[in-house]
């Protein structure tokens, strides 16, 4: 994409007095620059396409029957909604990784000469993530349809699940996103963002119920986001317990980390790149 296509519109314009039509071009143009780099590097879907058929298979095979007393069929049940709460953490910390990667490399000093938006930048990456956690969540569900998982409610139901999901780990992008402009290198963000994700992740109703984990641990658990997320497809795929404070709660969550960390995260990249 040229730099003409991008500036044109608001040649002489500075990033506040940039108006809302042309900062949707603009977000439009960056999203199909970000789709095309995945056409041209298929491997950057990796994650998304390989990462939900790995852990279905994994847990299911290797845990399910211990967790279960060898009903498998029943773990999937249980473990195939809990997964899509945290298929959207995993790539969120992947877009850490690159933006971090983008500026170490130079690919966001192009912006620096651009009159556009630098928030365009970050809901162009936002927007394109959200649409592979879509992805990667539908084929989750095929492979959780393939392994016996049994949709018990409706497809509007699932519809509103998935969407949840992807909601929701779009929230999480924005910290992502904030702590990938924030740390020295790849490698620093990644080893990080284990460090958040491992307890967010395991000490969660994900994998297994919360009945039989310790009390201390049960309590981390409960105002765990993971876990309410996980609750919430759970109830809305079985129709079995409370549907609306799980997914309120899950909603809450999702708004305000949006609205605390964004602002934080436009703020860090208009100063990495003026």
């Amino acid at each position: 994409m040229s730099t003409a296509t991008m500036t044109a519109p608001v040649r002489g314009k500075s990033d506040g007095r940039i108006g809302p039509r042309a900062n949707l071009r603009h977000i439009g143009a960056l999203v199909r620059r970000n789709v095309m780099q995945i056409r041209y590097e298929p491997f950057a879907m990796f994650d998304a396409l390989a990462m939900p058929i790995v852990f279905a298979l994994l847990f299911t095979y290797v845990f399910g029957g211990a967790m279960t007393g060898g009903n498998r069929s029943e773990y999937v049940n249980y473990f195939i909604p809990g997964l899509m709460a945290m298929g959207g953490l995993n790539i969120a910390m992947s877009i850490g990784i690159g933006v971090n990667d983008d500026f170490s490399k130079g690919v966001m000093d192009r912006f620096r000469t651009m009159p556009i938006a630098r928030s365009s930048v970050l809901i162009a990456k936002l927007i394109v993530e959200s649409g592979r956690m879509l992805v990667s969540t539908l084929i989750l569900l095929i492979m959780g349809f393939i392994m016996g998982f049994e949709l018990k409610t409706g497809p509007l139901e699932l519809a509103f699940a998935v969407a949840l999901a992807v909601l929701f780990g779009s929230s999480l992008t924005w910290i992502f996103m904030l702590l990938g402009m924030s740390m020295p290198t790849p490698q620093a963000v990644s080893g990080l963002g284990f460090l958040v994700m491992m307890p967010l992740q395991f000490g969660s109703s994900i994998f297994a119920p919360t009945a039989t984990m310790p009390g201390w641990l049960r309590s981390f658990t409960e105002y765990n986001p993971l876990s309410r997320l996980a609750d919430a497809a759970r109830a809305l795929t079985s129709g079995h317990g409370a549907v609306a404070e799980p997914v309120m709660v899950t909603l809450g969550w999702a708004v305000a980390l949006t609205v605390l960390v964004a602002p934080l995260a436009v703020r860090r990249f208009r100063n990495k790149t003026s």
